[in-house]
């Protein structure tokens, strides 16, 4: 089960791009998964193509694969997992959400 590593706070994508290229290293991961916050009909808005902005950032100072996930409907999973579990959201709302992102991919990539 994919459970968080650490949570990065946003100060601007240089100082992100930093501490995930040391993780990177230091953990010597192999692939990065990232949601892609898409509309609930599917489309691109604003957030979609500063995703799609930094990953391209991102991906010119590493050497791992990026792949890109839809994260829509994530954070309501979180949520419920959250609650059966007796655990209260908050702040962890955002880390459960991306776990239960990297959950799927792991779970899509099984036995690869």
């Amino acid at each position: 089960m994919a459970t968080p590593l650490v949570t990065i706070e946003y100060e601007d994508d240089s100082a992100a791009i930093r501490h995930i290229v040391d993780i990177v290293e230091q953990k010597q991961v192999g692939c990065i998964v990232v949601g892609l916050p898409l509309s609930m009909d599917g489309s691109a808005g604003i957030q979609t193509e500063k995703v799609r902005t930094f990953v391209d950032r991102l991906c010119s100072h590493i050497g791992v694969p990026v792949e890109l996930r839809d994260e829509r409907l994530t954070t309501v999973s979180a949520k419920r997992l959250l609650r059966a579990a007796g655990t209260r959201g908050g702040s962890g709302d955002d880390a459960a959400a991306a776990a239960v992102i990297l959950q799927a991919y792991l779970d899509e990539h099984a036995g690869r």
